[in-house]
């Protein structure tokens, strides 16, 4: 497998992480997306969008970061990172719809105007990364992982990048014991792979 990559990317790092993770052997390549190498036409060949992650399996083409956790899962057979039984894999469901949803416009998007000067309103993405991780507070009370599964799923891999790094976005962790908890949790487990820190925002 060929994961393309851009190393400051939380949508690309969930996807090198869960490779990692799961043990899949693959290649990482570098797209520089500040050199304009997402909009050469051999690139958007892969992806139209011009985004990154994409994956080549062997000439089967994955673009987009959670559509990779899902294929990735699959093509790794029945595990605990994506579980058979329908109803755990709606809970799946359900938190990687955050993370293309409410994450994305809220901590993600935080981090965009830190790092990257996103046009966004700061107070207002802020404010919904804040939201967000309420939710995940409450919902890390009684359970080691976001989906409530026994083990880690994609979903705690599809939230990890965006959450670890939201202080880049001015976005505070400190009132939020638990899910700091569960990202230790998270860098704890084999085969954990960082995501590369920006000192910007409060990590500045």
């Amino acid at each position: 497998m060929k994961l393309y990559y851009y190393a400051p990317s939380g949508h690309a790092h969930r996807a090198a992480l869960f490779l990692s993770l799961a043990g899949i052997a693959h290649e990482r390549i570098e797209v520089d997306l500040s050199a304009g190498e997402h909009r050469r036409p051999e690139f958007l060949a892969l992806n139209a969008f011009g985004e990154v992650p994409v994956l080549d399996d062997d000439g089967i083409i994955i673009p987009d970061s959670l559509a990779i956790l899902v294929y990735a899962a699959r093509k790794a057979g029945p595990s605990h990172w994506l579980p058979d039984d329908p109803v755990v894999e709606a809970r799946i469901q359900r938190w990687l719809s955050v993370a293309a949803g409410k994450i994305a416009y809220g901590a993600c998007a935080a981090r965009l105007v830190a790092v990257f000067g996103a046009p966004f309103d700061a107070d207002e993405v802020i404010g919904r990364a804040h939201a967000t991780l309420v939710v995940m507070e409450q919902t890390l009370e009684d359970q080691r992982w976001i989906a409530g599964t026994q083990a880690p799923s994609i979903a705690d891999v599809a939230l990890y990048s965006y959450t670890a790094r939201a202080p880049e976005g001015n976005v505070d962790l400190s009132g939020y014991p638990r899910v700091q908890a569960w990202l230790r949790r998270v860098e704890n487990l084999p085969g954990f792979f960082p995501f590369q820190r920006v000192r910007a925002g409060l990590d500045a």
